[in-house]
């Protein structure tokens, strides 16, 4: 991956002629393959916190742009798309090397990574997505580009995960590792969900979205904490006017985490 040529290219995207776009089409397809098999990442966490790779998703962008749309046969029903599903041609072999399940009517694009003992029901995964191993993404939920979402977290029905391929020096959204996100929630706008937290049915966040500690009153934006546990909420902001907002009900540490249940650690008195 030739990250300065990648990024020339960006900056020079509207005059490119065909012969340089032909020339950059090699470059892009190494990006699109080292997203699709795990070896790039559009977002890493370093010392400093997560950080954008940026020119991951100008490569991203350009292949779009790069290519025309055509015919892919997916089963019984074909699609008209410039970018091919992650296993068009996979075989038997293909699936195993893999090591992922994914059951019938889950859609994955090419350029997103699914590791080994992550199970997908019907779905949607976009493209520069990196779902990490012992994940579950259950029927109906729709991961956008670039979301990444970290090792043994539950993705429950019908959630949505926005990604966020733009603006580029924008992280995704992030979901780390052993996290819940519960049925019919939204993600949306580079929120980060830290590890072993707990989004309970129907939350929605973005990076507007005031969330409240219920223990001491402090307000947050972006970031759900460590092992909170989130509820929806309302709160006043005239008489007789509510806003939505997220509630922190109480914080659980990860041995009360893994003894127990989802179900109860939403029901559990703080």
């Amino acid at each position: 991956m030739n990250e300065t040529a990648i990024c020339s290219a960006w900056e020079r995207r509207a005059d490119l002629s065909r012969e340089e776009w032909y020339a950059l089409s090699p470059l892009l397809e190494a990006c699109l393959e080292a997203l699709n098999t795990g070896h790039a990442r559009i977002a890493t966490k370093t010392d400093a916190g997560w950080q954008v790779v940026e020119f991951l998703k100008k490569a991203v962008l350009l292949y779009i742009a790069s290519r025309s749309a055509q015919i892919f046969q997916e089963g019984t029903a074909p699609c008209w798309d410039k970018v091919p599903l992650k296993t068009t041609g996979w075989t038997e072999k293909h699936f195993q090397s893999a090591g992922f399940r994914m059951c019938p009517g889950a859609i994955v694009r090419y350029g997103a990574y699914i590791a080994p003992s992550v199970v997908i029901m019907p779905s949607f995964i976009n493209m520069g997505a990196f779902i990490d191993a012992e994940t579950l993404i259950d029927s109906w939920v729709t991961i956008g580009s670039c979301a990444q979402i970290g090792k043994q977290c539950h993705i429950s029905e019908g959630a949505a995960l926005g990604g966020v391929l733009e603006p580029i020096q924008s992280l995704p959204v992030i979901i780390e590792d052993n996290c819940f996100i519960g049925g019919r929630t939204g993600i949306f706008e580079g929120v980060r969900v830290c590890e072993g937290a707990v989004i309970a049915s129907g939350v929605i966040l973005n990076a507007s979205t005031r969330i409240i500690d219920r223990t001491t009153g402090q307000h947050f934006y972006g970031t759900v904490r460590p092992y909170a546990v989130v509820v929806p909420g309302s709160y006043e902001t005239a008489p007789g006017i509510n806003v939505s907002c997220a509630v922190i009900v109480k914080t659980v540490d990860a041995q009360t985490r893994t003894k127990v249940g989802i179900n109860a650690l939403l029901h559990m008195e703080s």
